[in-house]
């Protein structure tokens, strides 16, 4: 059986998958080195025990070796990738950040990127302060880097600091920054993209790790990836390869070598009086769970590959700042939903709906603009209807949340909508019971602009998606795995429910630093050794 990936390496010592599933001895009376921060883009909690007996690298490691928690979740409304990695090391929900979904996350003009074409990007949406700061109040001297394929998944877990945050520029397939944090790459990073890694893997296939017999999911499933390309072997050819290499494994094998490199070159977790931070977002999983599904024998097999590849990862680490010097924190930036029109043998979507909400959407602005109001200043986004101009309605002489009490009426008659709620009525709603209205609270003010909020069922899709997604407020969107291992951690398995908020003040705990602002996340003390 073919257990090992090729990882491509800038002589960072990536090692053989050390498959013992042992918790690292820590030096007494030492704080750790390092601290490394792993977000999984589109994470589900229940791939640990799903692919469980066929996992022997990393993630059983991690798994086995550490404080693992399966009822993790992202508690808020919008499980996209932008809120969920601004929560994880800030300690607060998205209401409190200011990163309420992709669309308003960190693109914007007028910081462009070093030697690449792609859109400009920066931490400037992005409110309060995260683990870093913390971090680098406590001690100056410490030393900060992040990196993944999406530019979002580098700068929100750091927040607003100006430290080394790259990210994957699929222009020209090159890490890169955006002029927020510098004006030139540094030589280790020009270095890397030189070895040009994209353009070395065209002409090459995406084949099964393992024999056929080790994965149960049908290879011939023609709604997965649009109907395209849907079976293995996946050729990676030359047309579009930069842009095309994020959907292949080998982008993350890029990423661990980009980060390692950059480690070893900063020489984080090698000094005995600072403890350094390596963050990193391995988003290839997102890429083909959103190609393929979560059901597919593709999302099956890169599993197995992350599992080897974070072996190596932690072997490299081992080696370099050495066992128990450093402490490790997991999780993903959210969940996924399988395709709403094919029955999962993983997940009970058999009443998920297809939802058509445009025409409703269309004749309510129609309503809207033959009584004066202006309906420009109204958007409607994945369920949530936005007023941009609060004074449109007051104008016109109309109530406004009459007009969008009734709209959420007619949506409510759609098959597929679970609620249709004003966020005036969602601040009042029992937040300890009430899971859906606790999660829209935590993304949005009852004074800002989102005034209605559509949910839909579980595992329900807007008409607009065409392919497998995730974002909306329901568990199986919501729930990612939350693990702890290594220096300063108490090992054990637990099923209390806990959110991503409660890792960064557990981070800072184990690290005995205070945060320096109020959180909505809490230390979760089981782990702290």
């Amino acid at each position: 059986m073919r257990h090992q990936i090729r990882i491509v390496t800038l002589a960072v010592g990536l090692l053989t998958v050390n498959a013992a599933a042992q918790a690292p001895r820590q030096t007494h009376g030492a704080p750790p080195a390092l601290v490394v921060f792993i977000t999984i883009d589109q994470m589900r909690a229940d791939y640990f025990a799903r692919f469980g007996k066929q996992l022997s690298g990393g993630l059983k490691r991690l798994h086995d070796g550490g404080a693992f928690f399966a009822q993790g979740f992202q508690d808020h409304g919008i499980t996209e990738t932008a809120p969920g990695h601004a929560s994880v090391m800030s300690g607060r929900f998205p209401v409190h950040t200011g990163i309420v979904m992709n669309s308003q996350g960190v693109n914007q003009r007028g910081v462009p990127l070093i030697g690449a074409a792609d859109l400009g990007a920066s931490p400037a949406r992005f409110i309060g302060t995260t683990l870093t700061d913390w971090m680098r109040t406590a001690d100056p001297a410490t030393r900060v880097l992040s990196a993944s394929r999406k530019d979002r998944g580098a700068i929100l877990p750091i927040g607003r600091t100006k430290a080394d945050v790259y990210w994957y520029a699929s222009s020209n397939g090159t890490f890169t920054t955006s002029r927020y944090y510098a004006d030139t790459l540094p030589t280790w990073v020009q270095r890397f993209n030189a070895q040009k890694i994209v353009q070395s893997h065209i002409g090459t296939a995406w084949t099964p790790l393992r024999e056929s017999a080790a994965y149960r999911e049908p290879d011939s499933v023609a709604i997965e990836n649009n109907g395209h390309d849907y079976y293995f072997p996946h050729q990676f050819r030359d047309s579009s390869a930069t842009r095309t290499f994020v959907e292949f494994p080998w982008m993350d094998e890029m990423t661990a070598a980009f980060v390692l490199a950059g480690a070893r070159e900063m020489q984080l977790g090698e000094s005995r009086s600072r403890t350094d931070l390596l963050a990193v977002s391995f988003s290839t999983l997102d890429a083909i769970g959103h190609r393929f599904g979560p059901d597919s024998k593709e999302l099956h097999d890169h599993i197995l590959r992350l599992d080897v590849l974070l072996g190596a990862f932690l072997d490299s680490l081992d080696a370099r700042v050495g066992k128990g010097r450093y402490v490790v924190a997991l999780t993903g930036d959210h969940g996924m939903s399988p395709f709403p029109t094919l029955k999962s043998p993983n997940y009970p979507n058999g009443e998920a709906k297809i939802v058509p909400v445009d025409v409703i959407w269309q004749n309510f602005l129609m309503r809207l603009k033959a009584l004066g109001v202006d309906s420009t200043a109204l958007a409607l986004d994945d369920g949530v209807v936005f007023l941009n101009k609060q004074d449109v309605f007051t104008k016109a002489g109309v109530n406004a949340d009459s007009a969008f009490a009734g709209f959420g009426v007619e949506v409510l008659r759609l098959q597929g909508v679970q609620r249709a709620d004003l966020i005036t009525t969602i601040a009042k709603a029992d937040t300890v019971h009430d899971t859906i209205a606790r999660r829209w609270l935590h993304m949005f003010t009852p004074d800002g602009p989102a005034r209605l909020i559509v949910s839909l069922t579980p595992y329900s899709y807007w008409l607009s998606k065409t392919y497998a997604t995730h974002g909306s407020p329901n568990d199986p969107d919501a729930n990612v795995p939350i693990l702890f291992w290594g220096a300063g951690v108490k090992r054990g398995q637990y099923s209390t429910m806990v959110r991503t908020v409660d890792m960064a003040p557990t981070l800072a705990a184990i690290l005995h630093i205070t945060p320096m602002e109020k959180l909505d996340g809490h230390i979760l003390k089981q782990v702290v050794r």
